[in-house]
């Protein structure tokens, strides 16, 4: 018997090995580049290979995911079940005990409240949020990985077209975990639908010039491009955001 406990304990995940590391930097990349859900692939590859601080982002990017699209159908029951299930998972070890988890929790069921454009109830649920991750921040300690909840504050009040309360929410994520390409990007989307064409083209031209990435930019990339070619935008000077 203690052979075959032996070899069983030899074939379970050992750690995130070499493969593992790897498939998390793909993850990030991916994440970097708009690709949430590849992302969340990589994670879970990275999670089955042994990574277990993988499995948490797995999860929570999926439910992002799923819940933007549940968005389409107005939230319906059978489009936010995906992001249900991503719930029920951080009720599992190890993520229920997982420091980040109850910030992840928040955004989550923040984001199903989002899909059905039920404001107030975003508005209490994506703030408990950022207020753990806050005080986790202040006292050195990480909060919601790769989407950071102020940023998905912006993400979601952007999508329920509450855009000056979006403006406020990037602005704060800007300053917390910097200018990354969503939040530049959410800062050039929220001021165009706040009719602010100067801010919009500065924030996009800054959002097109820090891409490095080699291949055929993401949508988002494509989406910047097009819109500095504007004449509107060609006519302005370039602007410091």
């Amino acid at each position: 018997m203690l052979p075959i406990v032996i070899a069983m304990l030899l074939a379970q995940p050992q750690g995130c090995g070499s493969s593992g590391k790897a498939l998390v930097a793909t993850a990030q990349a991916r994440a970097d580049a708009f690709d949430l859900s590849g992302a969340a692939e990589a994670f879970a590859s990275a999670a089955a290979a042994g990574c277990n601080e993988a499995r948490l982002p797995a999860v929570y990017l999926r439910g992002l995911v799923a819940a933007r699209e549940a968005y389409r159908f107005g939230g319906s029951p059978e489009s936010i079940a995906p992001v249900e299930r991503a719930l029920a998972e951080l009720d599992t070890e190890p993520l229920r005990s997982a420091g980040e988890t109850q910030i992840v929790r928040f955004v989550l069921q923040a984001a199903i409240a989002a899909s059905q454009s039920e404001r107030e109830e975003v508005a209490l649920l994506i703030q408990h949020a950022i207020e753990i991750e806050e005080q986790r921040r202040s006292v050195g300690l990480s909060g919601a990985p790769v989407v950071a909840a102020i940023e998905m504050a912006g993400d979601l009040w952007l999508q329920v077209h509450r855009y000056d309360d979006a403006r406020r929410a990037f602005m704060r994520a800007a300053a917390r975990v910097g200018r990354t390409p969503r939040v530049v990007l959410g800062l050039a989307r929220t001021a165009l639908r706040l009719s602010d064409r100067a801010a919009a083209c500065g924030e996009y031209r800054a959002l097109v010039a820090g891409w490095r990435s080699p291949g055929q930019p993401p949508r988002e990339i494509v989406e910047a491009q097009a819109f500095l070619r504007e004449q509107m935008c060609l006519a302005l000077p370039p602007t410091t955001p």
